[in-house]
């Protein structure tokens, strides 16, 4: 079955590339299923047993003020606002839910892989707002309205499956349970999501882009230079608390999927072609790292 996992990617990038005009019908059900995956995977998990740790705050401060600066430089340096966002979301994008799965192979404790999946998710659902208010082009009257309306959107996909999850492990323990026996679908969940996200992209920038490949370009080379410094950053802040599998994967490995439904929903939709080469750079990597790891046992 793993094997057949490792094509996944390579799948979503095929068919989504093909069959974009069928992802962008269904695009609007990205949100739904995310919401779906969050909800699968928290069930698993007595969330009211989870304790932050140092590394988990380090990892969030460095997701809350590198984002944002990472927007503030590329805009000084290039005044080009389409890689700007992608570079930002690069960073601010949460956690992927597989990241327990990856990270435990390495060797990475699961406990602490599982606790910040949780505290990711919220920080984004409380940050991104914020800054995608402050980008977009609107005035003072209506940042507050923005603020609110991209909050509620965002906060509904990825904070609120949380909240369900601990009211039905505190009063309905047994349907937590019961929903907790189909966790292994969030997998599959997550490749419908990628497909579609990833074919939404290529059907804007086919149909709707003028041909520009230079975005294109340096989207990829942005994304591969923050894939670089978030894993090299993250195993440094991992190491100091004697798990630095765990810093890596928890800092650099992203939910891509998320990271283009909120650029394709908030932002400008050609800025989400970043997730899509970062989403193949971190699955680059994180081959090479179970492939070393597996052949040194």
């Amino acid at each position: 079955m793993q094997r057949y996992k490792s094509l996944v990617l390579p799948i979503a990038l095929i068919g989504g590339y093909f069959l974009r005009q069928i992802c962008a019908m269904v695009s609007f059900l990205v949100p739904y299923v995310i919401f779906a995956i969050l909800v699968l995977t928290f069930s698993g998990v007595k969330l009211s047993r989870l304790r932050p740790a140092k590394l988990d705050l380090w990892i969030a401060l460095f997701q809350i003020i590198v984002s944002f600066g990472s927007y503030q430089i590329v805009m000084a340096l290039t005044s080009n606002e389409v890689i700007a966002q992608g570079a930002m979301m690069c960073v601010l994008c949460p956690v992927a839910s597989s990241v327990t799965v990856v990270a435990s192979m390495l060797g990475a404790n699961p406990v602490r892989t599982t606790t910040y999946t949780i505290i990711g998710n919220l920080v984004v659902a409380l940050t991104a707002p914020v800054y995608i208010s402050l980008i977009s082009e609107t005035d003072e009257n209506s940042l507050i309205d923005s603020l609110t309306m991209i909050f509620c959107k965002i906060a509904v996909v990825i904070a609120l499956p949380f909240f369900v999850v601990l009211l039905l492990q505190k009063y309905l323990a047994a349907v937590n349970t019961k929903i907790a026996t189909y966790k292994h679908w969030s997998f599959y969940l997550w490749a419908f999501a990628l497909f579609v996200t990833i074919g939404q992209t290529a059907d804007f920038v086919v149909m709707k882009w003028k041909g520009d490949v230079t975005n294109v370009f340096w989207l990829g080379a942005v994304s591969l230079v923050i894939c670089f410094i978030q894993f090299s950053v993250g195993r440094l802040i991992g190491k100091h608390y004697n798990d630095k599998v765990a810093g890596g994967q928890l800092l650099a490995q992203k939910n891509s999927a998320m990271g283009i439904w909120i650029i394709n929903t908030f932002l400008n939709p050609i800025a989400s072609v970043s997730m899509a080469f970062y989403s193949i750079w971190q699955n680059i990597f994180n081959s090479w790292q179970i492939y070393r790891k597996s052949k040194s046992k």
